[in-house]
């Protein structure tokens, strides 16, 4: 495939027209080896959400290669490369990566190979400079509307799943004024109410009524106390 026709070829005879534009084009080309960064397409993954180490992702770079004549291809595909995790010792934000995702990936300066592998300080694995082999996956900048999300606004913060949300502690609290449940809920466990209940629909005990609407068994005037509701 070739670039559009209006689009300037990396070298051409112009290049060559003098000691000054072979020069300049020589520079060029050196600075054209130093890779920075680049918007990458997700392959693969390693984790898939699971409580695990930070896995690894192979990447597609987006933007294709050129050549002098102005013809274009595809990168090849750059594997084993660590991803950005929003972490702090044992505490971290979970949310790997999926196949398909578009991201930016960065391209240290020098081998980081041998860090990876030992997660110590340790001298490049080799002598390559801004190589894309060295590449670290930073997250996602191009995607569609995402259906499961913390958002915060001026309105406060919406934590929305389309199927369910789990919290696991030995104790959590919760401090507000008002709390209001929508739909059924569901408590397991002792529950401790120290101040007041109001409930202004039925109110079950063990599948018995006890709210407004309930009756009581063995009523009868006097000083005997009802039976039990019913």
């Amino acid at each position: 495939m070739s670039i559009p026709s209006s689009a300037q070829p990396i070298q051409g005879t112009a290049s060559l027209s003098s000691d000054e534009a072979i020069l300049a084009n020589l520079i060029r080309t050196r600075m054209l080896r130093m890779r920075t960064s680049l918007p990458v397409r997700v392959e693969s993954v390693t984790n898939d959400g699971g409580v695990s180490p930070i896995g690894r992702v192979s990447i597609r770079p987006l933007v294709q290669q050129v050549d002098g004549e102005g013809n274009a291809t595809d990168h090849g595909i750059i594997n084993n490369v660590p991803y950005f995790r929003i972490q702090g010792g044992a505490n971290a934000v979970i949310m790997d990566p999926e196949v398909g995702d578009i991201g930016m990936a960065l391209f240290a300066d020098r081998d980081i190979s041998a860090v990876k592998a030992s997660g110590q300080s340790s001298p490049p694995g080799s002598s390559r400079t801004f190589n894309m082999t060295d590449a670290v996956y930073m997250g996602c900048v191009l995607a569609a509307a995402p259906t499961q999300y913390i958002q915060f606004s001026g309105d406060g913060i919406t934590l929305h799943s389309p199927s369910k949300v789990r919290i696991e502690a030995p104790a959590a609290e919760i401090e507000a004024p008002t709390m209001t449940f929508t739909g059924a809920s569901t408590f397991n466990g002792q529950v401790d109410i120290t101040d007041g209940l109001s409930v202004a629909g039925n109110f079950t005990n063990n599948g018995t009524d006890v709210g407004n609407t309930h009756k009581h068994s063995g009523v009868a005037s006097g000083p005997d106390n009802s039976g039990p509701p019913t």
